[in-house]
């Protein structure tokens, strides 16, 4: 099991596919189905190292992304667009989400 490079909030860079987005979870290896690997990792990326949730910048769906395929983000002051954003997070600190906090 490697650990995560990324953390939740962190704004990140598609290498591959050019977006922005924000990680909202993180798996420590690739928990997705075989037939979705199959279809979808077309790059073929290592199954046992970290995957992320990501909301897409300008977009309404979010992605399933492999570590090596994200690099930190050059823009992190400019905030991501995207409608689950205040579903995650309460508001942007020193170029990082921070998640909602729940009071039970």
């Amino acid at each position: 099991m490697s650990e995560a490079k990324f953390t939740i909030g962190q704004i990140v860079y598609h290498q591959l596919f050019n977006y922005r987005g924000v990680i909202v979870d993180v798996d420590y290896k690739f928990l997705g189905s075989d037939e979705w690997y199959k279809h979808v990792a077309r790059s073929r990326p290592p199954k046992d190292q970290p995957w992320y949730h990501v909301l897409v910048n300008n977009a309404v769906h979010q992605t399933y992304v492999a570590e090596r395929n994200l690099a930190c983000s050059e823009e992190q002051q400019q905030p991501i667009h995207h409608p689950l954003l205040n579903h995650y997070f309460k508001g942007m600190e020193k170029g990082c989400y921070q998640l909602k906090t729940q009071n039970n």
